[in-house]
């Protein structure tokens, strides 16, 4: 019995089709459907009905739904008991973030809130892209998460599991050296692009879907890094929606010129996000200076 097994059994009663719960476990159909058979084989009877037009459950799935579910949550439920206790010991604070977020927004946002009372503990922090620290998260390998978010945007954080406070906005901003920034860059590029693996791809493309914006030509240079684009950029390779953060100085010195109008703007909110669980007690004592600075910032 693997446990796998469990979790993509739950996944397709909670996706509603094997298809979608394949790509939200990250792995192909036909790999999917064997490890469903695999529960099935021990099991000793069908769990899904596969005649339906719709997923639907046999009465032997009906029966295993409710167990699968409670042998889920125990486990997480231990692994979180489990993890805290070996983390209260070092008394760190784990976090991962998206590259551009740490450079350019946590530094200063840290010396903030050292400078109102000093971290009683060490920092351990890992800066990768939105889909590998979403993963870091889910697998309670960090306690918080710091990213760009957008209401349109999807994210694996979503749900019952982990919850997050505002600590800013953004704004992602065409951007272009003064060679390129021709009336027409917008229209013709070359652009610069964010690959599948970034949030910010995953945020432009929903947020230009919900606006109705077609999508832009084949670009001729793609990386999860917004910090990688922009370099492209300053180099007169193309043009980027860079977050404004990111490159602020460049717009103030002219080596970067913000192109086309306020409607081609994307704006953000950068979130720091946790897990509902109980953390080791210096992580909830910095969850709790956390939120209550952000709410004094959002009363004045």
């Amino acid at each position: 019995m693997d446990t796998t097994w469990l979790e993509d059994f739950v996944a397709v009663i909670r996706t509603g089709g094997f298809s979608r719960a394949a790509e939200e476990r990250a792995i192909s159909q036909p790999a999917f459907s064997r490890r469903i058979r695999c529960l099935e084989d021990w099991v000793g009877a069908p769990l899904f009905d596969r005649a339906a037009r719709v997923v639907q459950l046999t009465p032997a799935g009906e029966r295993l739904q409710p167990f699968a579910e409670e042998v889920l949550r125990q486990l997480e439920t231990g692994r979180q008991d489990a993890l805290s206790a070996a983390q209260a010991v070092t008394e760190k604070l784990l976090f991962a973030s998206t590259h551009a977020l740490s450079l350019s927004f946590f530094p200063p946002w840290l010396r903030t809130l050292e400078r109102e009372e000093p971290l009683m503990s060490t920092i351990q922090w890992t800066a990768d892209s939105m889909q590998a620290c979403e993963r870091l998260m889910i697998d309670g390998a960090v306690q918080f998460l710091l990213c760009h978010h957008h209401r349109a945007a999807a994210n694996l954080l979503a749900g019952d599991r982990f919850k997050s406070v505002m600590l800013g906005e953004d704004v992602m901003v065409p951007v272009a050296a003064p060679a390129l920034a021709g009336s027409d860059a917008l229209q013709g590029g070359p652009f610069l692009a964010y690959s599948d693996s970034s949030g910010m791809g995953r945020i432009l493309k929903a947020a230009w879907d919900e606006a109705g914006r077609r999508p832009l030509p084949d670009p001729v240079f793609s990386s999860h890094l917004a910090t990688m684009l922009v370099t492209m950029a300053r180099e007169a390779r193309g043009v980027v929606w860079s977050p404004l953060s990111l490159v602020r100085e460049d717009l103030q010195s002219g080596r970067l010129v913000q192109l086309g109008e306020a409607s081609d703007e994307v704006r953000l909110e950068i979130h720091l996000f946790r897990p509902r669980v109980r953390l080791p007690r210096a992580a909830e004592r910095f969850w709790e200076r956390v939120v209550d600075r952000a709410a004094q910032s959002a009363r004045n």
